[in-house]
Order: C-alpha cells, then sequence, then structure tokens
C-alpha cells in the first residue's frame, strides 16, 4: 500500500505550489491508501526563508498554521471514504527556542505524527541554496566533512529531546554540498555520527522514512543513501544483540530498526514520484519491510492514537499505485 508521510502545500507552505485539497485528490488519483499531511511549523521572525519576509510577521506565520490544522481536519473528514489521511507537522530544528515551540504545538492540536527534521546548521538553512549552504560550511570550518560532522551532531541532539516518529531525509546535508552521492562511509567521523544516530532512533522505535525527493532533486539514491539503508554494525556498543561473545555483523533492520516511505512532496507532480527509484533502493539495500502509520481508532491521548502496521517490500511492486499512469 504506498503511501506518504511526509507532504506540504502551496496554500500553507511559500515555496510548494498546490492547495491542500488538491494534493489529497492528487493522492487519491495515485490509488494510494494513506497520505500524511504534514506542513512546516511556524517559526520565530529571526528563522524566517526569505520568500516569508515579505509576506508575513511572526503572528502571521502562526496565524497560518492554525488555518492549516483547521482545514487539514476538514479535508480528512471529507476525504475519509477515500483515503487515510493523516495530520501532522514538520518540526524545525534550529536554536533552543524551536523545542519551546514544538511543545506548544503539540498541546495545542492533538497531531497523529510529526516528522523530525533538520534544515539548518549553526542556525542557517542548508537545503535552501548553494550560497546559504556555504555559508554554514564556514561556520562549521569550511569543509563539506566538518558541516556534516554537525549536521549529524544537531540532529542527534534533535533525536535526543523529541524522539519523532517519523525521522525526515536522515542524510538531507549531502543535496547542496560539493559531492552529493559521496558515501558516508568517506568520512570516519562522520560515518560514527551517522551509526551513533541510528542506533538512538532504532532503540526509541523511530521510523526512518525512504525520501524519494532526493532523487526527483537529481541525486543518485533517495534520503538516506544505500550505504546508510545496509549498514552493519560492528562497534562494541551492539555486542548486547549478539547470540554469543562475539562481535556479529548485523543490518540496521536487524537490530530492530525500521523504514518508511514519504515523498516529501510539494506540489502535485511530485506525490508518489520516484518511488521506483526508492523500490530500486530497497531492494539493493536488502530491506524486507517497511512500515507505515494508520489510525487505529481506539481513543488514546488527546482523543486519537496511531499504530504501526508492516507491510513486504516485495508486494509494493504489486499494488495498484504503480499501474497508475504517471
Amino acid at each position: 500500500m504506498p503511501f506518504s508521510h511526509h507532504s506540504h502545500s502551496g496554500q500553507f507552505c511559500n515555496h510548494a505550489k498546490n492547495t491542500l485539497e488538491e494534493m489529497i485528490k492528487r493522492a487519491i488519483s495515485q490509488k494510494m491508501q494513506m497520505f500524511a499531511l504534514t506542513e512546516h511549523m511556524p517559526r520565530r521572525t529571526v528563522d524566517f526563508y526569505p520568500e516569508e519576509r515579505d509576506l508575513y510577521d511572526e503572528e502571521g506565520l502562526f496565524t497560518l498554521f492554525d488555518s492549516y490544522y483547521t482545514e487539514a481536519m476538514r479535508l480528512k473528514d471529507l476525504y475519509a471514504p477515500q483515503i487515510e489521511i493523516l495530520i501532522g507537522f514538520e518540526s524545525e530544528w534550529i536554536r533552543p527556542e524551536s523545542h519551546n515551540i514544538i511543545s506548544d504545538l503539540q498541546n495545542k492540536y492533538p497531531f497523529d505524527l510529526f516528522v523530525g527534521s533538520i534544515h539548518h546548521v549553526k542556525t542557517v538553512p542548508i537545503d535552501f541554496d548553494r550560497q546559504m549552504y556555504e555559508e554554514a560550511r564556514e561556520r562549521c570550518g569550511g569543509t563539506d566533512e566538518r558541516i556534516f560532522e554537525a549536521f549529524f551532531d544537531e540532529q542527534y541532539e534533535m533525536l535526543q529531546a523529541l524522539e519523532p516518529p517519523v525521522v525526515g531525509h536522515l542524510d538531507l546535508i549531502r543535496l547542496k554540498s560539493d559531492q552529493p552521492n559521496l558515501s558516508m562511509r568517506t568520512w570516519d567521523g562522520v560515518w560514527k555520527r551517522v551509526l551513533r544516530n541510528l542506533e538512538f532512533i532504532q532503540q526509541y522505535g523511530g521510523l526512518v522514512e525512504l525520501n524519494s525527493a532526493a532523487l526527483r532533486k537529481g541525486l543518485s539514491e533517495p534520503y538516506p543513501q544505500v550505504d546508510i539503508c545496509k549498514v552493519c554494525f560492528l562497534a562494541t556498543s551492539w555486542r548486547k544483540y549478539a547470540v554469543t561473545d562475539e562481535l556479529v555483523p548485523q543490518t540496521f533492520v536487524q537490530m530492530g530498526g525500521h523504514f518508511t516511505l514519504s515523498d516529501d512532496s510539494h506540489e502535485i507532480a511530485h506525490v508518489g514520484a520516484c518511488y521506483q527509484g526508492v523500490l530500486n533502493a530497497l531492494e539493493t539495500s536488502g530491506i524486507n519491510e517497511i512500515r507505515f502509520l494508520t489510525r487505529s481508532g481506539v481513543e488514546g491521548i488527546k482523543g486519537r492514537t496511531v499504530t504501526t502496521s508492516t507491510v513486504a517490500a516485495s508486494s509494493l511492486r504489486e499494488h495498484d499505485f504503480f499501474k497508475v499512469p504517471t
């Protein structure tokens, strides 16, 4: 059952296109069975993106998010007979105040999920354009290796503070780098940080999204790259998982880690885009199953709860989604 845990609309995101309803209709036409709405959380004025600065003040951005939630609830009920809609948001981990905003949103609204993401390093956006990436890189010491290390360190802080149910584009830092298809294994310090972050995600039970946006943006592999997906752990910290006293190489999945699917769509043309390439990466990585979130129908905290379901990776190609002309 193809699905996506990560999407945006031009109605509530200035670097996206199409209305929220148009995004849902596109997902329905693509035979998707679950589509998560995850608009960006509002931010303080100091962290506005360039396209927002002339359109909103801080209060306006927070009001826009309130409007998003109201519309998302309306559309969830309207299209319930055709598709399951989960309502959430994408977090921004920029500075200490970010945690306060996230907590306030979670207390205000009964979200189904949220995507834990990093789009900044040293408070500077790293995926908006090359100029900002270079500015962030200079703040980290001037090399891709150093900014990659800083990215995964800030991601680790976010993971520890939030334990997001879905971890967004885990290696997004590749996008504007000098060699975006370079393996994370290239630099020992970077690779150790990747392993540390994966270990923590596995421990609290988060889902790592296989994000197809990297493919439509010209990268050779989705986020995260195949080397990360099929990573084998040999570090002594994994001894507790070995059957004997000897260290046994095991993959993230064998350790209990799980992946899911996201298209990170920002317009209707992105819905489900490049999922064929994601399935190729699944097969190359040896991932046998993926998980997805679904509303359980059982009343829980704040009136709703979601559960995690599993689907065999081999069954995905047989779904009607892949028979729909693109």
